[in-house]
């Protein structure tokens, strides 16, 4: 016969009492058992789907603490903690008593886990209120659960619910190039610069009479920028009709089958995606024959903070994490682009983001382009978060149709056309991964990056504006404005009308 564990958990009922606003929480004791053994992936992964399929979320905090320490055992034993008060995200440098709460924490689990300090994985972060730690014991999830000062558990080295799928979209890795089709650009000055056919759907060249991103920086939070493409390097990006401005690289993630390493993979893509998100925004208007970025005269700041575009590692999470508070702490920064996500909200991306938005950064996040995993889904995180500004990708028909692979939904702020109206090949065409090669992509991906750099045009063009003006110019100059679409926000953005 198995044994099982007799546990005590509070439940916990909080009746609100409307006229007073006063809350009176009530408590009662429950015996509850569970298995020694934990649960299999497959079971754990068939009640991930039903509450996906049931409520449209997963949230790893409204399960039952045996079905969390079983997504440890299947996770590398990383717990990651966020502690503090409901809603601290992040605390400020000697903070002693959120130091005390989360040393507190440690110690328990020290103790729970019977284990010293010096063979403990543990890594701390310096800015949010949250940690990672080795757990392997039931115990110590059921006396953490019982404590104040937690705000979450995640088991982020659960990395199993997606299974061996590959990515059938164009928003993925892919490092080869495409022969373009010439109906899909025009050229402009200087001698046979490319312009993307969706550009002028949104009135980008024409606005570029009025500014071209100069003195603004964008922050890419990606795979990387490709090493082999050099008009996204520190001499290339300056070359034509670009001038004065920067791209630097930065790497924090970490190529590692042990979540506690330090072997950080470098700035550069090996994937693709990054280099055509990079491209889109901030590619140079020269004459070599190649795609323009929307805003060729901004500043990059690339980050390879993930492999691909789903955020189902440990070490993705963290990177992406990690690339949000960098980001965030640079004044010079104003703009933020993510196109990566995941299905479920991830609690450490979702403090950075919130300590980045406290910043003063505008985030703008992917609305979901799909793969053999996504499709199907909603708007997916972190583009579902109040924080983010979420785009999606369109056809280009009369009536408003999302893009094969593109997501919508309430959560949507604004959409890009991406393709043509049945016609999934008429695509944006980029950088390609090596010199002289261009690609096409698409999805919400790129929908992401073009608004992007709309943005970086109007703040260019209105250097002393703030967040939100910035944000409410976008959109005013959106086709549904002052409404918003229930599945495609306020539309299409006339770039002309936003810098005017």
């Amino acid at each position: 016969m198995k044994k099982m564990y007799t546990l005590v958990v509070l439940l916990i009922a909080i009746t609100i009492v409307s006229c007073s606003k006063d809350t009176v929480i009530e408590t009662e004791a429950e015996a509850v058992e569970f298995s020694e053994n934990p649960l299999t992936i497959e079971q754990i992964n068939q009640r991930i789907s039903e509450s996906i399929r049931t409520t449209g979320d997963f949230d790893w905090n409204t399960e039952d603490a045996h079905f969390l320490w079983s997504a440890l055992m299947h996770g590398q034993n990383v717990l990651t903690v966020g502690y503090g008060n409901e809603g601290q995200s992040f605390g400020e440098a000697g903070d002693t008593d959120l130091q005390n709460k989360k040393n507190n924490l440690i110690a328990t689990i020290l103790n729970k886990e019977d284990v010293v300090k010096s063979d403990f994985k543990l890594k701390e972060d310096d800015i949010l209120t949250v940690f990672d730690a080795e757990v392997t014991k039931l115990e110590t999830i059921i006396a953490l659960r019982e404590s104040a000062n937690v705000r979450y558990l995640e088991p982020n080295g659960y990395n199993h619910y997606t299974g061996e799928v590959q990515e059938k979209s164009s928003s993925g890795c892919d490092t080869s190039g495409d022969s373009i089709s010439s109906s899909h650009y025009s050229t402009i000055a200087p001698n046979n610069a490319q312009v993307s056919w969706h550009f002028n759907e949104h009135n980008i060249p024409n606005a570029w009479n009025f500014s071209t991103g100069s003195g603004v920086t964008i922050g890419l939070i990606d795979t990387g920028v490709s090493k082999t493409q050099s008009l996204l390097n520190s001499v290339g990006i300056n070359d034509g009709y670009s001038s004065g401005r920067f791209v630097q690289k930065y790497g924090t993630f970490i190529d590692s089958n042990w979540w506690w390493s330090s072997n950080y993979d470098g700035p550069h893509d090996k994937c693709g995606h990054g280099t055509a998100m990079g491209s889109t925004m901030a590619s140079p208007r020269n004459d070599n024959g190649m795609p323009v970025g929307v805003a060729y005269n901004a500043n990059l700041v690339a980050y390879r903070a993930t492999e691909d575009v789903l955020l189902n590692d440990y070490h993705e999470r963290k990177g992406v994490s990690q690339a949000l508070v960098d980001l965030g702490n640079r004044s010079d920064v104003k703009i933020i682009s993510m196109s990566i996500g995941y299905v479920w909200s991830i609690g450490n991306i979702k403090d950075a983001v919130k300590y980045a938005y406290s910043k003063n950064k505008l985030i703008f996040a992917a609305g979901g382009t799909s793969t053999s995993f996504t499709n199907g889904f909603g708007v997916i995180f972190p583009a579902t978060m109040s924080e983010t500004v979420a785009v999606t990708g369109v056809n280009d028909g009369s009536n408003y149709e999302r893009c094969d692979t593109c997501h919508s939904g309430s959560k949507i702020d604004f959409t890009i056309i991406m393709e043509g109206d049945n016609n999934t090949s008429k695509a944006p065409p980029v950088l390609g991964f090596y010199d002289g090669q261009r690609r096409y992509t698409g999805g919400s991906s790129v929908a992401t990056a073009t608004t992007a750099g709309i943005a970086a045009l109007i703040w260019s063009r209105y250097p002393s504006w703030s967040r939100t003006q910035v944000l409410n110019r976008l959109k005013q100059s959106a086709e549904f404005y002052p409404n918003k679409n229930s599945s495609f926000g306020y539309g299409n953005i006339d770039a002309l009308q936003a810098v005017q």
